[in-house]
């Protein structure tokens, strides 16, 4: 269950990139990625090499690295909480941001190690979080966006194919059904320590929900947006036609109606003709 957990995690962080210092070697592994590794981890290095080479056709349908993104591999998961400032985070396996990559050395991942499997699962979920990120703006920016945690979740979840591993809808509809005033999509930040199952789940369901009713030609349009200029919510209602907490209780309606029980397909709407955006002020940085 740890692993599983780690392997959904790369969330953003504002604080500085370091290297791993003396010693250490980086190389290319990709167009605009590289890979920093100590000796013992060599082996770990040419997984990632390997994970990278095979995440790029996967990535390409969202966008391409304005930056080069490092991927630094921790040799222990002490490393991992110092670099990602995550102390205490004992499922963490990664963290991402838009030009750095933090990675416990897969060598460490189990007693056994990890599988090519594994680290390719793992390192497509961070690259499509670096890669959101700079599509989405540009290094100064980035953390600015207010790209909530069921989209930028969801999405690195839905492009890793992880849907598997997190919990289902008739779990998410269950949830809310015993916490009515509890949400894990618009309260995702408060409840991520504690339930991070179902936000993690949450996220996932909610993606895929918004790309099988909008296409992914609506993603690539929120990121578009936002490297123009405006925040999420802006993009989102530009892109998408709606505003974003109006997809959100369609979701929720979705969810507790149980709509994903009947054999109705969800198939991608037209887009909607552009509509003016309200002048409202925008909410508070987290």
């Amino acid at each position: 269950m740890l692993l599983v957990l780690g392997l959904l995690v790369g969330c953003a962080s504002p604080r500085g990139t370091r290297g791993l210092g003396a010693g250490a070697t980086r190389e290319p592994v990709g167009p605009r990625i590289d890979v920093e590794y100590q000796p013992r981890d060599a082996e770990a290095a040419r997984q990632v090499r390997l994970a990278v080479e095979r995440a790029l056709p996967r990535l390409q349908r969202w966008g391409t690295f304005d930056d080069t993104v490092t991927i630094v591999v921790h040799p222990n998961h002490a490393s991992l909480e110092r670099a990602a400032n995550r102390p205490g985070h004992d499922f963490l396996r990664a963290w991402a941001r838009y030009e750095q990559i933090e990675l416990q050395s897969p060598r460490t991942w189990s007693s056994r190690g990890a599988s090519q499997g594994q680290v390719d699962e793992l390192l497509l979920h961070e690259l499509t979080h670096s890669l959101m990120y700079q599509v989405a703006s540009d290094r100064l920016g980035w953390t600015r966006k207010r790209i909530p945690l069921w989209f930028r979740e969801g999405m690195a979840s839905y492009t890793a194919e992880q849907g598997y591993r997190v919990s289902s809808l008739d779990d998410l509809e269950q949830y809310w059904r015993k916490h009515p005033h509890a949400d894990p999509l618009s309260q995702a930040d408060a409840l991520y320590q504690a339930e991070s199952g179902v936000v993690y789940g949450a996220a996932h369901h909610a993606f895929t929900f918004l790309v099988r009713r909008y296409g992914e030609d609506a993603i690539r349009g929120v990121l578009d947006a936002m490297g123009r200029g405006p925040d999420f919510d802006r993009a989102f209602q530009q892109a998408v036609g709606v505003p974003q907490e109006r997809f959100l209780q369609d979701f929720r309606r979705y969810v507790r109606l149980r709509g994903f029980k009947g054999a109705r397909q969800l198939h991608p709407l037209r887009p909607r003709p552009a509509m003016p955006l309200p002048v409202a002020p925008l909410p508070t940085l987290q």
